[in-house]
């Protein structure tokens, strides 16, 4: 791995080395090649046959492993696709660390674009961990496109937790679930914008099986010039809850433009949304001022303590 890909791989997955990970199953992407590999024991990672990507294999029972999937675009005029299937098997309790960063010195996009696709047997329970960030000078264009496709069976569990750190121009996060009976599905999502950055997340939730439920958390900063979209649709089809949730903090010129849709198809379907968009409350500053900070040092402590 060159210095920059060093440099992403400890933001975006808190890594310095591979020592780091010794004992867990990893894969590293750097410029749309393999930077190193391993499987373990109950984890198997194998190229896709098809198309670039990975197939990851978790073995039925497998308790308390990582799988480390990040990946790095280091220069532009590089446009990363990467499809990846994980197979998680019946009982398994694992964490998935994921992540992106793109940089470019000069005037070439640097994208990547990453297709993920789950799918959890019966009782499985997965930790998905994510974060997104753009570094660099050059003017082209630091992109990054996530696109998540999950299918629960009975009694599974994916939990996700996703966060975009900053300077990513322009960003289309897609989610998308199927839940099985008594299934479940959480996210916490955390935008960070500025300039003239961009960012669109759509979330999509079918609730199929009886007891399933949906618990949908976005919490995003639009600063400067940036903007913002939140779509989310949760359908309903039989016995189930559904929540989502979206709150935003205005600052300078930021624009959020929020639309949620539920779907209930029966009477037992229990399906909320809740929104809040505006800008930091004047008295939460001047409370903080009092205690020393300076305007900026107050509404930065506050925009931290909103995006934990």
């Amino acid at each position: 791995m060159n210095f920059i890909a060093k440099n992403l791989l400890e933001k975006i997955s808190d890594l310095k080395n591979l020592i780091d990970i010794e004992g867990s199953a990893y894969n590293i992407r750097e410029d749309g090649q393999c930077a190193g590999r391993k499987s373990t024991k109950n984890i198997k990672i194998e190229s896709k046959e098809d198309a670039p990507g990975l197939v990851v294999r978790i073995r039925p029972g497998t308790k308390n492993e990582k799988v480390y999937i990040p990946a790095c675009v280091t220069h532009g005029s590089v446009d990363d696709l990467v499809y990846n299937d994980f197979y998680i098997g019946e009982d398994a309790d694992v964490t998935i660390v994921a992540g992106c960063g793109v940089h470019t010195e000069d005037d070439g996009q640097a994208r990547h674009n990453g297709i993920h696709r789950f799918i959890l047997d019966k009782n499985a329970k997965v930790l998905y961990l994510e974060k997104h960030i753009g570094t660099g000078a050059g003017k082209g264009i630091k992109r990054i496109d996530p696109i998540t496709d999950a299918t629960l069976a009975e009694g599974a569990v994916l939990t996700m937790d996703t966060i975009q750190l900053g300077g990513v121009d322009d960003t289309t996060r897609t989610t998308r679930a199927v839940l099985g009976a008594s299934a479940k599905i959480i996210v916490r999502e955390r935008i960070m914008t500025d300039g003239n950055e961009k960012a669109k997340t759509d979330f999509s939730v079918v609730l199929e099986g009886e007891d399933s439920g949906a618990d949908l958390v976005s919490r995003s900063v639009a600063r400067g010039n940036s903007h913002q979209e939140f779509t989310s649709r949760i359908v309903g089809k039989v016995r189930c809850t559904g929540h989502s949730e979206c709150d935003a903090i205005l600052a300078e010129q930021g624009t959020v433009n929020a639309s949620p849709t539920l779907d209930a198809h029966h009477v037992d379907a229990e399906l909320i949304h809740e929104a809040a968009i505006g800008k930091i409350a004047g008295e939460q500053i001047l409370k903080l001022r009092t205690l020393g900070l300076t305007e900026e040092e107050a509404e930065q402590k506050i925009i931290d303590g909103f995006l934990q």
